[in-house]
């Protein structure tokens, strides 16, 4: 073997060595988050009572009111919650991560080896895994309300709602650090932020309803374009170019959140 190959499989190993550290460090930050969830599993449930409100008692106002978007009523409001869910979720996820750098916990993971990338990853996969559990709960909730189940579009639906909340999720850590040591960054941003985006974005009445202004502010907000395609695939309806926006939408703010994210977990901290 020639000294260049040898230096290549050194290359390749130690490549290799680093990838297999990234992983095991994802996982190892997976595994912490996700430990308080499991041992208090009721967190979950506690997490899901606004959700749960609006399914039962807003929602049977809704039910009454005939079909919205050409589909009924039930299949339009449940992706709205599930979008809800997401914004008070993922979005609200950088509060756990500014406790603990106001604490003082986080600085015991900082001194560690741990790939400070790895650290946002493996936080953005709990609080997705944590809302794919609750949506599933939220779709079961609905079936005997009048909501229509259509598998593979609900998967797919699923899907676009997770990788949202990827996005979401990582530009709520990179708030979190901005906003360290006081929070009140945090706390401006999110509670000025949240209910622009959760009503622009026609969770709970359709925007068509409003006047022309708030229809081309809705236009803007990205959300909007994801509920929408979430509605159409949960109705069963793969042909309407909302999917295509939506999708577009949602890939672009999980990148958004992911850049983001590192780039101020590396500097930030």
């Amino acid at each position: 073997m020639t000294a260049e190959a040898v230096r290549q499989h050194r290359i390749g190993s130690e490549g290799r060595g680093i990838g297999m550290k990234f992983l095991s460090d994802i996982s190892n930050v997976f595994v912490r988050e996700m430990t308080p969830v499991l041992r208090e599993p009721l967190g979950l449930v506690f997490s899901m009572v606004q959700p749960l409100l609006f399914l039962f008692l807003f929602g049977p106002l809704l039910g009454g009111a005939g079909e919205f978007g050409g589909t009924s009523a039930w299949q339009w409001f449940v992706p709205g919650v599930l979008i809800l869910m997401c914004l008070f979720g993922p979005m609200m996820a950088g509060y756990n991560l500014l406790v603990e750098l106001m604490g003082g916990s986080m600085e015991r993971m900082l001194v560690t080896p741990v790939n400070r990338t790895a650290m946002l990853i493996g936080r953005t996969l709990k609080e997705s895994l944590v809302l794919l559990v609750q949506a599933v709960l939220i779709i079961a909730l609905a079936l005997p309300l009048g909501f229509q189940f259509y598998p593979l579009g609900v998967l797919v639906g699923l899907a676009l709602l997770v990788v949202l909340g990827v996005g979401l999720g990582g530009l709520s850590f990179a708030l979190a650090i901005l906003a360290h040591p006081s929070g009140q960054l945090f706390y401006i941003v999110t509670q000025v932020g949240l209910f622009p985006l959760m009503l622009l974005s026609g969770v709970l009445l359709p925007i068509d309803f409003g006047p022309t202004w708030l229809q081309v502010a809705a236009k803007i907000n990205p959300i909007m374009h994801v509920a929408d395609a979430v509605r159409a695939l949960f109705a069963g309806t793969f042909a309407d170019i909302s999917i295509v926006y939506g999708t577009l939408a949602a890939f672009l703010v999980a990148l958004l959140g992911l850049v983001v994210g590192t780039r101020t977990m590396r500097r930030g901290i």
